[in-house]
């Protein structure tokens, strides 16, 4: 049914909806966004389903934009780009509003849009192995259309020491971002999984739903304005040279010009 995804549910009603491009790092492509949609629409739509749990396949959990996608990109107008950009907020947004509970399972590393994912889930666990960054402005672009769901789960004061300067840190350090509740060894991941998804199967499922959606509604605002005006944002720096400059020389396999 999906072409970039799986989605496999068990007798108690937990699914795993997992990333499927191992030998991309699982890296969006336009098709997994539309997969992504997709399946987030098949999942608030199943009663059966109690519970969800969002991991990838593979090494990386999710390396971002795929390289092919953002190459496509940059030969793009502005308003097809905005029309791009829109199909990952679409998808963020739909993942962040699901009525069931998601747990992410970050068995890997994790970048830009990487990070997004994670921080739609209600709580995420990781490997203490995983690398984690939001790496666009290295290539002079801005984490434009994940900033609402990453603001909102690390909070602005946190998310600044990261948010601009694409450095790298660890599972240690994202548990003290927010991003990640625990971190935990590798072979210990699953079992730590189980422990968060258990208590759900004793809950109503409405009474989830509902407090969710609250949960949500008393949130920061993520609504239309918000991920317009991200839309918006990401569209004008793509027009920028430094966006030009970044991004040819990633493909280039060269250094920026801002880069010592």
């Amino acid at each position: 049914m999906f072409e970039t995804i799986t989605l496999e549910t068990d007798a108690r009603g937990v699914a795993t909806l997992t990333l499927n491009r191992p030998d991309k790092h699982n890296a969006m492509s336009a098709q997994m966004l539309a997969d992504l949609t997709d399946a987030a629409a098949k999942i608030a739509a199943d009663d059966a389903i109690r519970v969800v749990v969002l991991t990838g396949a593979g090494k990386s959990f999710c390396a971002g934009g795929d390289l092919a996608w953002m190459r496509d990109q940059m030969s793009m107008d502005a308003e097809t780009r905005s029309a791009e950009a829109r199909k990952l907020a679409t998808m963020l947004g739909a993942l962040n509003t699901l009525p069931k509970p998601l747990i992410g399972a970050v068995q890997g590393n994790a970048f830009g849009g990487g990070i997004g994912m994670a921080c739609v889930c209600d709580v995420a666990l990781g490997v203490d192995t995983a690398k984690l960054g939001l790496t666009e402005t290295r290539l002079g672009l801005i984490p434009a259309t994940i900033g609402p769901y990453v603001l909102a789960r690390m909070g602005e004061g946190r998310a600044r020491r990261v948010f601009m300067s694409a450095r790298l840190f660890d599972a240690g350090e994202a548990v003290d971002l927010g991003i990640l509740a625990r971190s935990v060894p590798a072979e210990d991941l699953a079992a730590a999984i189980e422990r968060e998804v258990a208590p759900y199967l004793s809950c109503a499922p409405g009474a989830v739903a509902a407090a969710k959606k609250l949960a949500r509604d008393l949130g920061p605002r993520i609504d239309t304005e918000v991920v317009d005006h991200t839309i918006a944002a990401l569209a004008s720096q793509w027009e920028s040279p430094e966006a030009t400059e970044g991004i040819g020389a990633f493909f280039d396999k060269r250094k920026a010009s801002w880069a010592p």
